[in-house]
């Protein structure tokens, strides 16, 4: 079983990742963790280094958590839901799961453009979960 995660350096990123991790060790399974920049001229060098600063907390983290895992940074312009949905029908993955922000009650009219995507897109199950 292989679980894909959707991570970014925000609160909903973080509960992601945290229940990403959970089901992996619950499972057994491998976890990818997916992190998806858009790139061109507003991802600057700091940016990276930032990105890859955290991404470096998040493999102690996986390490100390004792599953297996791969981290792949994506810098290729793609959308994120394309990027994590691409990654799981690549691997054959079984889970997706992504972090989900709180929405003003117009907000809650749309459920998020790259969320939306994965929920009815992906050909498998997503889990969603929110930050605490």
């Amino acid at each position: 079983m292989t679980i894909i995660v959707g991570y970014l350096a925000t609160p909903e990123g973080k509960a992601a990742l945290e229940r990403a991790i959970s089901e992996a060790e619950l499972r057994k399974s491998k976890l990818i963790v997916v992190n998806s920049a858009r790139g061109g001229s507003s991802f600057t060098g700091e940016d990276a280094v930032k990105s890859e600063e955290e991404l470096k907390k998040v493999e102690e983290r996986l390490g100390a958590a004792g599953i297996e895992f791969e981290v792949r940074q994506l810098v290729r312009g793609n959308d994120p839901s394309d990027d994590l949905i691409d990654i799981a029908e690549e691997v054959g993955g079984d889970l997706i799961v992504i972090g989900l922000r709180r929405r003003s009650p117009v907000g809650k009219l749309i459920l998020g453009s790259n969320a939306q995507r994965i929920l009815l897109d992906a050909n498998c199950a997503v889990l969603a979960v929110k930050a605490g």
